[in-house]
């Protein structure tokens, strides 16, 4: 008995794209040709389709196919690091649905990072944006001093700053930077990767530099920009100010 490739798909219970693929990748043999130029799949070729995609139900990727015994030869030691990657996605899926629980009793939200979700009504719409993008910047331990920044902020300038329209006066943005540089300087001297923070990006410091600034031109207002860098440049006298002096002077 042989098959034409859409009746051994359709036996097999996949497609006939399919089974042409694992030609194409050396999985499945040729089969023979008759003179007309139609394969003629036979038994073997069923057994071997109907294990690929036994293999394949159980997630297998098909560059592991061969080394997990689709011809009686199983490797112990692929299949373990197979079991291992399931394992991780089975955790991956179970916390995702437990999010999805949450969201739908109305206890979390969707547009902070995990971890945030408590302190996300401490946050600004921009705020919460800004570290949605940080979450692909930096990495879980300053994920997390983020958290504890966000969650001792109870400074009023911070509301203020929030709260800022785009055309604030002069007098207005420079008396809010003077109140908020102080709580940035405290910041910065607490949290002195926010000064050097090589050692906590998981991207080029090009690309998290660029990202940053990008973010920030678009998230915040002009007013708000401006007490920004002013508080910045004030914060950052502080801090020298604060130095001790360098031995001999």
């Amino acid at each position: 008995m042989v098959w034409s490739t859409r009746e051994i798909a359709d036996l097999a219970g996949t497609t006939v794209n399919t089974v042409r693929h694992y030609h194409q990748i050396g999985l499945l043999e040729q089969p023979d040709r008759m003179s007309n130029g139609y394969k003629q799949y036979q038994v073997r070729h069923l057994v071997r389709l109907l294990k690929i995609r036994r293999l394949r139900d159980l997630g297998v990727p098909l560059d592991q196919i061969d080394q997990v015994a689709v011809d009686g030869d199983s490797s112990t030691e692929a299949l373990r690091a197979i079991d291992g990657d399931l394992r991780v996605s089975i955790e991956r899926l179970q916390r995702a649905r437990a999010e999805i629980q949450a969201i739908l009793r109305g206890s979390t939200v969707t547009d902070v990072p995990p971890g945030f979700e408590d302190v996300a009504a401490q946050m600004s719409e921009a705020d919460r944006s800004l570290v949605l993008i940080y979450s692909q910047l930096y990495d879980n331990d300053a994920m997390n001093d983020l958290r504890h920044m966000v969650e001792a902020d109870t400074d009023k300038a911070s509301a203020e700053l929030d709260a800022l329209p785009p055309d604030a006066e002069e007098s207005q943005r420079q008396e809010l930077a003077e109140r908020y540089a102080p709580l940035l300087a405290k910041t910065l001297k607490d949290y002195a990767w926010l000064s050097d923070q090589k050692d906590h990006v998981t991207k080029s410091a090009e690309v998290t530099q660029h990202t940053v600034v990008e973010a920030i031109q678009a998230l915040y207002n002009p007013a708000q920009r401006d007490v920004i860098v002013r508080a910045s440049i004030i914060a950052n006298g502080l801090l020298r100010s604060a130095e001790p002096p360098a031995e001999g002077t």
